[in-house]
């Protein structure tokens, strides 16, 4: 079916208590508005169109997608009042299916449900507290109308069956529906709802669908409801890997925010996070409080307590940690080990190479067994621009070594403790610092180079 989805993205959000718009807050990683989005695209519509009013750019901004369009409502006044503003937005797609950015966990399965028949097609949920909903009122099964929580009487009040707000429509009526809305209730709002009584007026089926799970339809309105989605979510997450065959220590201590691809005999401990897309391959440990953010992990790598891994490629066999942090750029070979407080970033390191203890690699090139010792430090930022140091196979460097880049250690030297290394190394040979201090008058810091 040839399918418009509007997103309504306009509201501001008074309980969240905070100056970022509702649709902008996270859950598992990604906004509430990236969730939905994510799934109006699974359902391969014609057109997205975001409506969007509180906070303006900001929404705008927060989807740089060339298949969103936006509509905007620069005054809020309903869910019909909104529906309107997409209406130059609409093409003659047969359907156009409303969902709402506050809604993040609704299921594309039971949207090509709701999509699948005729007419005005509403979703619905059965809750056992309906408060602060508007309820479904239905004569002989069939749906006659919805029925706002501010505006029911004490009988309607007690109905269970609530409107989600979620509702798929015949695209060549809406223009005309919109059109006679008015705003006869205690908000004066123009309330998308009261479209079911011009759909039975054209006689036009309205028929309500119950989503399969209740949660999947439950909206954010405020920072509570926001961290009981998160707790679902993360429940939701845990559960799929322990049917996986993941060892989690406390399945409700890991929290997955963005996608996380597990091997066999994958070990994970307590309290760690993991964020855009991580991969792990068989018989990867992670100790506890780990932080992994875009990272791809071979078979056998252990990584232990408190380490931060962040845009990094971690080959097999690797020990990194505790109290590693690995930075964006770098790709480590199989069996290196990064010890306690090491950190490396941008950096290429081959296999069986150590830095165990108290080092900091940046912008190098680290060839295969090559030992670095404690206290060593790569000297890549002049005060201006990043330089790159290059150490070749089998280099050794001792403890507290400082590597003043550029420069190159060739295969083979060994660099004694306490030294400071600003010119190429030979291949082979030992340095040794001498203990000299030179004043040099008249020096000139270094500036920018231009990009």
């Amino acid at each position: 079916m040839k399918l418009n989805v509007v997103i309504l993205a306009a509201g501001q959000g008074k309980r969240m208590n905070s100056r970022r718009p509702k649709v902008l807050h996270a859950l598992a990683g990604k906004s509430l508005l990236a969730h939905v989005i994510a799934t109006a695209r699974s359902l391969s519509p014609e057109k997205i169109i975001v409506v969007y009013g509180h906070g303006g750019e900001i929404v705008r901004n927060a989807v740089p997608a060339p298949d969103i369009e936006f509509a905007l409502q620069a005054e809020q006044k309903g869910t019909g009042h909104a529906l309107q503003q997409a209406l130059p937005y609409l093409s003659q797609a047969e359907s156009t299916l409303v969902l709402y950015g506050d809604v993040p966990l609704i299921r594309a399965e039971t949207l090509r449900e709701l999509i699948s028949g005729k007419g005005l097609r509403i979703l619905t949920a059965m809750l056992d507290n309906p408060v602060g909903y508007g309820r479904i009122v239905r004569r002989n099964k069939q749906v006659r109308a919805i029925v706002e929580e501010k505006d029911a009487s004490a009988a309607q009040k007690k109905i269970h069956e609530v409107n989600t707000g979620i509702m798929a429509l015949p695209t060549a009526r809406l223009a005309r529906w919109l059109g006679k809305l008015k705003p006869q209730n205690v908000q004066n709002e123009y309330y998308l709802t009261d479209i079911v009584p011009l759909a039975l007026a054209d006689r036009v089926e309205v028929s309500g669908i119950a989503a399969k799970d209740t949660w999947e339809t439950l909206g954010v309105n405020s920072k509570t409801q926001l961290a009981q989605l998160e707790r679902y979510v993360q429940q939701q997450a845990s559960a799929r890997l322990l049917e996986q065959g993941v060892t989690l220590a406390d399945p409700a201590r890991v929290d997955v925010r963005g996608e996380l691809a597990c091997g066999r005999d994958v070990s994970i401990d307590i309290d760690c996070i993991f964020e855009g897309n991580v991969s792990l391959a068989d018989d990867v440990s992670i100790g506890a409080h780990c932080v992994l953010h875009n990272v791809f992990v071979q078979t056998g790598t252990r990584i232990e307590p408190y380490s931060h891994l962040v845009d990094v490629s971690i080959g097999a066999n690797c020990r990194i940690g505790p109290y590693a942090r690995i930075r964006p750029g770098t790709k480590l070979a199989d069996d290196v080990h990064i010890g306690n407080f090491v950190e490396v970033k941008a950096s290429d390191i081959g296999a069986g190479s150590k830095a165990n203890h108290l080092a900091y690699i940046g912008d190098s090139s680290v060839g295969r067994n090559v030992n670095i010792g404690a206290g060593t430090i790569t000297c890549n930022y002049d005060g201006a621009n990043k330089h790159r140091t290059i150490i070749e196979d089998d280099v050794h460097i001792g403890s507290d070594v400082q590597l003043v880049a550029p420069v190159t250690v060739a295969k083979g030297a060994s660099i004694g403790a306490g030294t400071t290394v600003s010119k190429d190394v030979p291949p082979g040979v030992l340095v040794i610092n001498v203990k000299t201090q030179d004043h040099r008058a008249n020096w000139q810091r270094p500036t920018k180079k231009p990009q």
